[in-house]
């Protein structure tokens, strides 16, 4: 096990105007499991191929441990890598596929079963050693790409996108699956997402790129009550925080004719064009004589325990949809009907609309 060092990494393609990955500075804990997640582009897959040695890294240095592996070769790294397609050989077995590393680094016969056993048992595939990789489902393929890369032992492993090939039931029983064998073997782990919920599912941290840049690393949690800038509030969380631009106006947070209530210690340095967030499950009901913010609903989805009203309003400011998580009064909310929302001033997250970033304490 070690940690992970990328420090002012860059990495820039041949004929690009610009670097997928300007200067990349993120520190991983020993036996951290280390998510990056960001929307298509963002860098996060580069990120992580170079510290593979899969992609040149042009500027910058990276280290495993104490060792500096920038320009070291990806076999003599000790990664690793699971991938999205999970690139196993079709004509060998299960315990082929997962033995084959083991046997190109000359480890010996014997040591060589008694890892993939241990593998095998871990992940639940002792019953499939003797198949071939077409007579598997989709999970289990994945559990084999694990395996292999459990059996080599490595300082750090290294997943890009393993799950998006999963319908999504497995993909929830194998991200389970995946946090759990992490947990347990101990080992540094840098897994790549597009996936919002995977990301705060799975990391002990998660660090939010976008444009090659990271917008903020922490813990799962932190991120969703405490998001740094405008890109973080709008992408984590699902459904998404309601982004509401208003103006500050004597130290209130004006929409129209509606007043946001926000706290004492963001009224103070509220100035300008604001964004106030506030995240679905944040808003409760109340009647039109209490003044409340009005929305026409448009759409009722029902999950069950509880549900999401989307719908529209015409203060002005207000984007298109607004997202209200309801429970005990979904009953009574109708497509077409006028409903009136309110939250609390602890709820509201306050952004300067021009630069992004967070106001609130």
């Amino acid at each position: 096990m070690a940690t992970v060092s990328f420090q002012k990494a860059q990495r820039w393609y041949p004929g690009a105007d610009v670097p997928a990955v300007p200067g990349l500075d993120l520190e991983i804990n020993d036996g951290e499991f280390m998510v990056l997640v960001g929307p298509s582009g963002c860098g996060k897959s580069t990120s992580l191929r170079m510290l593979a040695g899969l992609e040149e890294v042009n500027q910058g240095q990276i280290f495993i441990g104490d060792r500096e592996v920038t320009h070291i070769p990806p076999k003599d790294r000790d990664i690793a890598m699971v991938f999205q397609n999970y690139a196993l050989y079709p004509h060998m077995t299960v315990a082929d596929n997962m033995a084959f590393a083991l046997k190109m680094a000359k480890v010996p016969n014997e040591e060589r079963d008694k890892r993939v056993k241990e593998a095998a048992r871990i992940l639940g595939l002792e019953d499939f050693l003797e198949r071939k990789p077409k007579a598997l489902s989709g999970g289990q393929r994945q559990r084999v790409a694990m395996g292999r890369a459990i059996v080599r032992n490595p300082q750090v492993f290294c997943m890009d996108e393993p799950l998006s090939n999963l319908d999504a039931k497995m993909r929830v029983q194998t991200r389970t699956d995946i946090a759990k064998l992490q947990s347990d073997l101990g080992v540094t782990t840098v897994y790549v997402t597009h996936d919002q919920i995977e990301a705060m599912t799975m990391g002990d941290r998660v660090a939010v790129m976008k444009l090659g840049e990271l917008q903020q690393v922490d813990t799962p949690l932190n991120l969703y009550d405490k998001p740094a800038n405008l890109f973080v509030a709008g992408f984590i969380g699902s459904p998404q925080m309601n982004l509401l631009e208003a103006q500050a106006v004597e130290g209130k947070a004006q929409i129209g004719k509606y007043h946001v209530p926000v706290d004492p210690a963001s009224e103070r340095k509220m100035s300008g064009n604001i964004t106030v967030g506030v995240r679905p499950e944040a808003w409760r009901l109340v009647s039109a004589e209490e003044g409340g913010l009005p929305i026409k609903v448009t759409v009722v989805e029902e999950l069950g325990a509880d549900g999401f009203v989307y719908g529209t309003c015409d203060v002005e400011g207000v984007p298109g949809n607004v997202i209200v998580r309801v429970s005990q009064a979904r009953d009574s909310v109708r497509k077409g009907d006028t409903i009136y929302v309110t939250t609390d001033p602890k709820n509201v997250h306050v952004f300067d609309t021009d630069s992004g970033e967070r106001i609130s304490e």
